[in-house]
């Protein structure tokens, strides 16, 4: 007889404890741990399992190996120049925002991958009218045959199959309906994914077939039921945006194979997700001159740069307290930014209502989006309009100095090859290296007081 422990697990973090817990240690949650029994039979297989031996690192071959193209030049570039042999990759988000549709999207657009979609939420129906409109095809009966459709929950008849047929792909959707017979806690438990994720990275690494999985997300915005996950798979791309915008951002959360400083970029359609070639574009709606309130920002997400629209809106407020809210932008930095405007530019914000938004429903966090949105502000404030074609790339320093952002060469770069004219820095950059051949004029400003008088002429 196999021995059986029992431990309590957190439903929120995963972390593990001998006793049960009032409050988390961990994510600080009350009345999240659960006791689970954790099975410590032997492998069902019933093979020995041989020990490895240690090898000098002069020994192990360097020879490098062929990543497995995707046929998706944005979801090859986040994972570092395509799919490694072997990998496990872990993709995350919110209900509804296109992780099923990605995961579908993957096999129709890659005819020369066998690829085993393994589906523990929806029927094989379903999956059939979700390609038919997914795929690139002119015909409903051209859909390559290349993808098998595996309607199932419990891991070891996956891994049975995926023995039998041996593809070049395998997706779980999603994990946590995923579940092991050797196991008694129910499916999505802490216990049950834990075990199950780390069956499919052996199954990867001793068969070198690379596996996508899918993963929830809690309310709190962080991968569902096992934070073990993250520590598990090698790679971790997370999706961003909001459901009622068309745009989704792919980012790299975690990646042993690439940077992590990637994102990819796509447009939700009747077709499934299309890749954003040029954001930059996309992110800067057409509008009349004569627009208040609107500032674009020469911004930076990892390593890619692009302009986005900041729109203000600056209103006397008809109740006591002013109201302050902030879409795509974070409201304690726009609290911020109010005061060092009232404080230093002598700009009296506290009886007024501000809104603010970034175009396309994205989250910015980059400190170079300061700028424009003081300007933004100050354009909405005054009812003056911004030249469409001027654009802003500092930080804002709580003094009112306007602070330098770094790869300023790159902002320079994206916003002279959309054609704008005119690009507002900081005065105190060290070294500014700008190739011959570039139209858009870089303006130095010191402060926010120069600023405002530059732009304004006031």
């Amino acid at each position: 007889m196999s021995k059986i422990k029992k431990a309590w697990f957190c439903q929120n973090c995963g972390v593990e404890s001998a006793k049960w817990l009032g409050r988390c240690p961990s994510c600080g949650e009350w009345n999240t741990f659960a006791e689970e029994v954790i099975s410590t039979a032997p492998d069902r297989t019933g093979k020995v399992m041989t020990a490895s031996k240690a090898v000098s690192i002069r020994d192990i071959p360097t020879k490098l190996q062929e990543r497995i193209s995707l046929n998706n030049a944005e979801l090859e570039r986040i994972l570092g120049g395509g799919l490694v042999p072997g990998s496990v990759v872990l993709i995350g988000g919110e209900p509804g925002i296109g992780k099923s549709t990605l995961s579908l999207q993957i096999p129709l657009y890659s005819p020369h991958l066998k690829t085993l979609y393994v589906s523990g939420e929806e029927s094989a129906r379903q999956i059939k009218m979700r390609a038919e409109r997914l795929a690139p095809f002119r015909n409903k009966d051209d859909v390559q045959d290349n993808c098998l459709v595996l309607c199932e929950t419990m891991l070891e008849n996956i891994l049975d199959q995926a023995n039998e047929i041996q593809p070049s792909l395998l997706i779980v959707d999603s994990i946590q309906t995923v579940y092991s017979q050797r196991l008694d806690p129910s499916p999505g438990s802490v216990t049950q994914v834990r075990e199950c994720a780390a069956q499919l990275l052996r199954y990867a690494k001793e068969t070198h077939i690379p596996v996508i999985l899918v993963g929830h997300i809690t309310k709190e915005g962080s991968i569902a039921g096992p934070k073990v996950l993250e520590h598990i798979v090698d790679v971790v791309l997370q999706f961003e945006g909001d459901n009622t915008h068309t745009y989704r951002i792919l980012r790299s959360i975690k990646n042993r194979f690439g940077s992590t400083a990637e994102l990819a970029l796509f447009e939700m359609t009747q077709k499934g997700l299309r890749e954003v070639e040029n954001p930059s574009e996309m992110l800067i709606p057409m509008h009349d001159e004569n627009l208040s309130g609107i500032a674009v920002a020469a911004m930076l997400d990892g390593t890619r740069p692009f302009l986005i629209e900041t729109q203000a809106l600056v209103s006397t407020a008809v109740y006591g307290t002013p109201q302050r809210s902030a879409t795509g932008f974070d409201t304690r930095r726009m609290n911020m930014l109010l005061a060092v405007l009232e404080k230093r530019a002598g700009f009296r914000l506290s009886a007024k209502d501000v809104f603010l938004n970034m175009a396309g429903g994205l989250k910015v966090a980059d400190p170079a989006v300061d700028l424009a949105v003081a300007s933004a502000v100050l354009s909405s404030s005054l009812d003056l309009a911004i030249p469409s074609r001027w654009c802003f790339a500092a930080e804002l320093g709580l003094s009112g100095e306007i602070r330098p952002v770094p790869h300023l060469e790159r902002r320079i770069a994206e916003a002279d090859r959309l054609g704008f004219e005119k690009i507002f820095v900081s005065a105190y950059v060290s070294s500014l290296h700008i190739p011959k051949g570039t139209r858009i004029e870089v303006e130095k400003v010191t402060g926010i007081g120069p600023l405002g008088r530059k732009i304004f002429k006031t």
